[in-house]
């Protein structure tokens, strides 16, 4: 089961990853772009995602994925239920809406890097 740990963990190894309390919500970002952000009681995560895949996503697995409210729907962005999720896939789900928001030669340097 995916923990805050971790979700933190895994975010604060990627490049340009900063961590951020705003109204009360624990989020992380890249320069000025927020690519996760946890639920006031941190049971949910929030989570950059290609716009067009996510209804989709949604559909599959309606029971740990659920779209962020209406007045966020104009972002790329979905959100989990973070007790749903395994370690492997949290981390998956954090690379890659990291990916989403950093430079592609950022990318491309960690992704050497990276074990």
């Amino acid at each position: 089961m995916a923990s805050v740990d971790l979700v933190r963990k895994v975010a604060l190894g990627l490049p340009r990853t900063t961590e951020h309390l705003i109204h009360d919500r624990v989020k992380f970002r890249v320069g000025r772009i927020v690519y996760l952000a946890l639920s006031r009681d941190e049971a949910t995560l929030g989570f950059a995602f290609p716009r067009e895949e996510r209804a989709a996503l949604v559909a599959t697995e309606p029971e740990r994925f659920f779209l962020p409210r209406a007045s966020d729907m104009r972002y790329h962005w979905v959100c989990a239920h973070l007790g749903l999720l395994g370690d492997d896939e949290l981390r998956e789900i954090i690379v890659d809406a990291w990916r989403m928001v950093v430079p592609k030669r950022v990318y491309a340097q960690w992704q050497q890097g990276a074990p």
